[in-house]
């Protein structure tokens, strides 16, 4: 018997006498190797559009590895601003997650040595789209993925019973002047009309 199974059977024998299994001894013995401070770990994280830039009432983690009083979630206030410790208030409104980093990653360099910035979108909330009129649940959307006017009147249950369906259309804001897009649900429905993909702000607009 050699010097390591001599080491474990006494283990195991004094286990037994303190009323531990052999295998619950042996799985308290086992080394681990502790990961928990990696950034980013065990979080719960939405997956962002394409695009996506960081706006109001937006949820995100910021973590620095192996620098906890710097880690913390956060919300984008109105003012688009958020709030960090020795960093005070840092404008965040219209950047990328990847511009966000980079932009705390600089800050942090005359605090910290070599930090690792790892930016988790938890909640986007400033994106958003609204369906109006004969469907089952009108009212404002999140808009947290690639969204099509099809999917978005699903997801609000569906045409209402006097819906005029060829008659939907989508009003969106671009540079500046408020544009109508027509939207033929059948065909749409059918596969063989567009289904356009929405922007934040849009309105879908049933009759």
């Amino acid at each position: 018997m050699n010097r390591l199974t001599r080491i474990f059977f006494s283990g195991a024998l004094l286990a037994i006498a303190v009323g531990l299994s052999p295998s619950t001894w042996a799985q308290d013995t086992k080394g681990t190797t502790d990961d928990s401070n990696k950034p980013g770990d065990n979080l719960t994280a939405v997956e962002p559009p394409a695009g996506y830039k960081v706006g109001v009432d937006d949820e995100l983690m910021i973590s620095v590895w192996h620098e906890p009083e710097f880690s913390q979630g956060v919300v984008v206030r109105a003012d688009g601003m958020i709030t960090l410790p020795l960093l005070n208030d840092i404008k965040v409104v219209g950047l990328t997650t990847e511009e966000l980093r980079s932009l705390l990653t600089e800050k942090l360099k005359t605090l910290v040595n070599d930090p690792q910035v790892t930016i988790i979108v938890k909640a986007i909330k400033s994106l958003k789209v609204f369906l109006v009129g004969s469907v089952g649940r009108p009212g404002m959307y999140p808009l947290t993925s690639q969204l099509t006017a099809l999917q978005l009147i699903t997801e609000g249950g569906g045409l209402g019973p006097f819906a005029k369906s060829k008659s939907i259309y989508i009003l969106r804001n671009a540079n500046g002047k408020q544009v109508r897009i027509e939207f033929n649900y059948k065909k749409a429905l059918q596969g063989k009309g567009e289904d356009p993909v929405l922007q934040t702000g849009d309105m879908v607009v049933v009759p």
